[in-house]
């Protein structure tokens, strides 16, 4: 077993980095070069810090190749159940969702009554299944069917704008389509991405999820995007607790505004 990053804080101004040998080889598994990361001497940018959570996620967590979740739809659909409720509850209203309707067109057909007992596990069911339902009604409207993958194709910023134009689809579920369905360089900030790139100093103390998709998009290459998500995320429940986070046994430590500004 590798021995963790010491959690002790560096000197001012100084970033401590050891070399990174990641798990997997290949291209989308490391920085390019020898991914060796060297002692910086004064302020550290953002891009400099990225670079380096970056790796030691990798190392701790592993590169992840990307599949498709779902269709384009059926991620948009389940990324609207999502929103404000836990993962197992939004697999259990997805799944009794999908079992009601064998296609989105028969959800469009049916009473927004009968969507929202489907639902119901979800939490917020009155909310959601109007959103559901006038989403996949002006997918339908503006492209003639029920389908998404045309984005695939369309400028990215491109794309994300019009997901967005859906009633109920901001930046996180429009990123979610478009990186798990789509294999786009899209990034959804949820609440574990949010939390700790705020306490990494990636983005601001009090960034918005908003403005934080546009921030940590811009940190990093296409190729980074979808492990950089995962792997935050895996990050995020496992160490970065939002109660009592495991600081003593996290390999981010090193970079990390929280731990410095605590001791």
């Amino acid at each position: 077993m590798r021995s963790r990053p010491s959690s002790t804080a560096p000197s001012r101004g100084l970033l401590f980095l050891r070399p990174v040998r990641p798990r997997d080889a290949g291209s989308l598994s490391a920085p390019r070069g020898d991914r060796q990361l060297v002692e910086k001497c004064g302020m550290v940018s953002s891009e400099d810090k990225a670079v380096a959570v970056r790796a030691l996620l990798l190392e701790e967590y592993r590169h992840h190749e990307w599949r498709p979740h779902h269709d384009a739809v059926s991620e948009l659909v389940r990324t609207i159940l999502s929103q404000n409720t836990s993962d197992v509850n939004s697999d259990r209203a997805f799944a009794r969702l999908r079992s009601r309707f064998a296609t989105w067109e028969q959800l469009l057909l049916a009473d927004t009554e009968e969507i929202v007992e489907a639902i119901q596990p979800g939490g917020l069911a009155w909310i959601k299944a109007p959103r559901i339902k006038k989403a996949l009604q002006a997918i339908l409207e503006e492209r003639g069917e029920l389908g998404l993958d045309f984005l695939k194709d369309m400028d990215i910023q491109e794309a994300n704008a019009w997901l967005v134009s859906l009633e109920g689809v901001g930046p996180k579920t429009a990123a979610c389509v478009l990186l798990f369905a789509l294999g786009r360089p899209a990034l959804p900030v949820d609440t574990h991405v949010l939390r700790v790139s705020r306490r990494l100093g990636l983005i601001g103390p009090r960034d918005s999820a908003e403005k934080a998709h546009i921030v940590l998009r811009d940190l990093l290459p296409d190729e980074a995007v979808y492990d950089f998500h995962v792997n935050m995320v895996t990050h995020g429940r496992q160490v970065c607790h939002a109660q009592r986070p495991r600081c003593d046994a996290c390999c981010l430590a090193p970079l990390c505004d929280y731990v410095h500004r605590s001791r």
